[in-house]
């Protein structure tokens, strides 16, 4: 019965905060025509205003980001195309990040040199978990343990890490890039800037649940390790 508790606490624990997210964007699509500006509309107008006329605004389908490496604003269809809260206050949080970019804030700036040496490690990581059997079938070493924890953590903690770097980048821009561009440039309406907090403190979670899943991960290698 205990052991029962502790997985259902887990699962909440890991998988709440995503359907706690996702819930709340999709409150705040709606109505989809609240605003008269579209997302993308909205987000070149502040990157105009804000001296960032380079920086592109693109639909996407890989989620809502700013790319730092090719200078570009990406919100999905939703969000570029729409008129609701959530589309406002998505761009303004995109272009946040947008706005860091341009005053070299230090911490996007460190994710970013991350990001690319990221991608050939987890590689590396991940063949090491696929020869290690091999390696150990060639040279009959009892070491087959040591090198899948190694390529575990190269895989998995490497993920932890950006995710780390990645939390204090979106509270920054949620809330002390984009929450002060709304109100200078008197977007929302009256009465919206809680329901924008919350939509703010959601885009934020989503990397809360994306640790999460990388720390159950971590935690289920190690468990396997150790039998």
């Amino acid at each position: 019965m205990a052991l029962l508790f502790l997985i259902a606490f887990l699962l909440v624990l890991m998988l709440g905060p995503g359907f706690w997210v996702q819930r709340v964007l999709t409150r705040y699509r709606e109505p989809a025509d609240r605003y008269d500006e579209t997302g993308a509309e909205l987000a070149r107008r502040l990157l105009d205003r804000y001296g960032m006329p380079n920086v592109t605004v693109e639909r996407t389908e890989q989620g809502d980001h700013y790319d730092p490496i090719a200078k570009a604003v990406r919100l999905s269809l939703p969000h570029h195309d729409g008129k609701s809260l959530a589309a406002q206050v998505i761009a303004a949080h995109e272009t946040g990040h947008a706005l860091q970019d341009a005053t070299a804030y230090p911490p996007l700036r460190q994710r970013t040199r991350m990001v690319q040496w990221v991608g050939p490690v987890e590689k590396v990581g991940a063949g090491l978990l696929m020869a290690t059997p091999l390696i150990v079938a060639i040279t009959r070493l009892p070491m087959a343990g040591g090198l899948m924890l190694l390529g575990g953590v190269l895989t998995l903690g490497s993920a932890v890490l950006i995710h780390a770097l990645t939390l204090p980048t979106e509270f920054d821009a949620s809330f002390k890039r984009a929450l002060p561009m709304l109100d200078e440039q008197a977007v929302l309406y009256e009465g919206d800037e809680r329901h924008a907090r919350k939509l703010l403190q959601a885009a934020a979670m989503t990397y809360v649940a994306a640790s999460l899943m990388s720390l159950l991960n971590i935690a289920r290698w190690w468990a396997i390790l150790r039998r």
